[in-house]
C-alpha cells in the first residue's frame, strides 16, 4: 500500500536529515546565511519538521501540534532541539501513515493548501517531494561551508 511505502521513504529521508544536521562541524554553521542563500540549514530543518508535524500529524493524525511557520524561518534552536524535532516528526509520520486506509488516501486532503482540492495521497506525495527539495538544499549548504 502506498501509505506504507511513503512511511518507509519519509523514515529513510528523515534519517538522512538527522545525519545532515549532525554532520555540521559546529552548531553555529547550521545557522549561517551567506551570499544569495536565503535560508539556513537550521531553519530549513525546523521548517521540514514543522511542516510534517502539522500537515501529517495535526491534519491527519489528530495531534495537537501548533505550527509557528514564521519561527521556522526566523528563529533559532539548538542542534539538540532540531534532532529531537526530527525524531518527533518521524514518529508522527510513521504512526499516521501506517494507520491510513486506501479509502483515506482517496479522500480530499482536509485543507486546501494551494487553493485547489487534492487527494490525501497526492498531498502526501507532495510533502515527500518538499522534504527532499529542502534536504538537498541542506546537503549543498553543508558542503559549501566545508
Amino acid at each position: 500500500m502506498i501509505s506504507n511505502t511513503l512511511a518507509q521513504l519519509f523514515r529513510r529521508d528523515l534519517e538522512k536529515l538527522r545525519e545532515e544536521v549532525s554532520l555540521y562541524a559546529t552548531e553555529g554553521k547550521l545557522w549561517i546565511i551567506e551570499n544569495e542563500i536565503s535560508n539556513s540549514a537550521g531553519n530549513l530543518s525546523y521548517h521540514i519538521t514543522g511542516n510534517l508535524q502539522y500537515f501529517v500529524g495535526t491534519m491527519l493524525g489528530d495531534t495537537d501540534y501548533e505550527r509557528d511557520r514564521e519561527f521556522e524561518f526566523k528563529g533559532k534552536v539548538s542542534r539538540d532541539v532540531l534532532l529531537s524535532e526530527i525524531d518527533i516528526a518521524e514518529k508522527i509520520v510513521a504512526k499516521t501513515l501506517t494507520q491510513l486506509t486506501p479509502e483515506d488516501l482517496e479522500k480530499p486532503y482536509p485543507l486546501k493548501v494551494f487553493g485547489d482540492e487534492m487527494t490525501t495521497e497526492y498531498f502526501l506525495t507532495h510533502l515527500y517531494g518538499h522534504l527532499n527539495y529542502h534536504l538537498g538544499q541542506i546537503n549543498y549548504h553543508r558542503r559549501l561551508l566545508g
